[in-house]
């Protein structure tokens, strides 16, 4: 089975790793991984990939930044020779990024058939970019991946044949089981001056509704500056907001080699590698984020989680795990934040498959498929 898979951005790296590793396993698997170049520079993509210890793609189409219709329009344009020469019997896609998008829509006008893994979840916010990837992709996918039962309501509701759904767990923490060994090993403690049992919060913002806004962007850190009065806070900077910090006129001394935790302030330090990253979700007292994958690695480390967003695609984070939506008004930081480290809430119990084989469900169900096509 010749499967072409298409991965753009950093939340990507870590979903495919798994599921390339399931399908090396497998003999009867051929295959192809494609980098889109979305995500592209050493922090934000070679990185993950020494991390996760993900082979060198096979293909790399360079696409770099852009506005979501060039970035789009770009992976297309690429893709299509590829796929033509390749010839697969499938193309997976991970994920809700503009490179998922591009992907299966590429692969559906040649009929060639689309799996697409963490398939269903839906905030219901239209206006996030990912939710109109999330719909789109699944509306024309053949397999549809789900990491919680909301993914299989949710795909039940839009009217999918039940035939295309599978309830399989998720690949994100695949990626952090198979990988834990290493990360408790991490070296960022020492880089940081974390102590043993030294308290620090960890913070990540990325979402255009939360930092393209220069006025929000500075109620935000001046709401966060007040925090880290009472506990720093460890901050690694996206390119993107970086820029934004620096046009709003708040000083920034991104080097990880520069930062003391011992001082109550916010440590800005440069983009981490995976493993490097959870290590310090794994031992902070706090994460305050408005990403999704996050939330999901909060929950099964146990680590209490504030989601600086009015929605989530991710309830099973709450219903079972340690996240809790605040808004995304700066105002609430504080309150919330002091409130959720006097009173840290407590795991439900695990997420349904959340168990680390999530990739070997995927690829024996791709496998039985192909089999009773032969």
């Amino acid at each position: 089975m010749r499967i072409v898979n298409v991965v753009g951005a950093r939340p990507n790296f870590v979903k495919i790793a798994p599921l390339i590793r399931a399908m090396t396993r497998r003999p009867a698997f051929v295959p192809t991984l494609v980098h889109t170049g979305q995500h592209y520079d050493a922090s934000m993509s070679e990185q993950f990939f020494t991390d996760l210890e993900i082979r060198r793609p096979d293909f790399n189409l360079e696409v770099g930044s852009g506005s979501h219709a060039v970035q789009t329009a770009q992976v297309m344009h690429r893709l299509d020779p590829i796929l033509e020469a390749t010839r697969p019997d499938l193309v997976l896609v991970v994920g809700d990024v503009n490179s998922t998008l591009a992907a299966t829509i590429t692969a559906v006008k040649r009929s060639i058939p689309v799996a697409h893994v963490e398939a269903g979840l839906r905030s219901f916010d239209r206006s996030m970019p990912e939710e109109i990837n999330r719909i789109l992709t699944d509306a024309v996918a053949d397999f549809l991946f789900v990491t919680e039962e909301s993914g299989r309501e949710n795909l039940l509701r839009e009217g999918v044949d039940p035939a295309k759904i599978h309830f399989v767990g998720n690949v994100m923490i695949d990626a952090l089981e198979s990988s834990r060994r290493r990360w408790e090993r991490s070296p960022i403690f020492e880089k940081l001056g974390v102590e043993t049992n030294s308290p620090y919060a960890l913070l990540t913002l990325h979402r255009p509704s939360n930092v393209d806004d220069p006025h929000k962007l500075a109620k935000f850190v001046e709401a966060l500056e007040t925090l880290a009065r009472h506990i720093p806070i460890v901050f690694p900077v996206h390119p993107r907001v970086k820029q934004q910090l620096l046009r709003s006129g708040h000083g920034l001394a991104p080097r990880t080699d520069s930062v003391d935790l011992r001082r109550k302030a916010i440590a800005y330090v440069d983009p981490l590698g995976y493993l490097d990253f959870v290590a310090l979700v794994s031992r902070a007292r706090l994460v305050l984020t408005d990403s999704g994958g996050i939330q999901e690695e909060a929950t099964v480390l146990g680590v209490p989680c504030l989601t600086l967003r009015d929605t989530t695609e991710r309830p099973v984070t709450v219903t079972h795990g340690t996240n809790r939506l605040i808004g995304s008004a700066p105002d609430r930081i504080l309150n919330e934040a002091l409130q959720t480290l006097a009173q840290p809430p407590r795991r439900n119990g695990a997420p349904p498959l959340w168990d680390g084989h999530a990739a070997e469900r995927i690829v024996e169900i791709l496998n039985r498929t192909a089999t009773r096509k032969d």
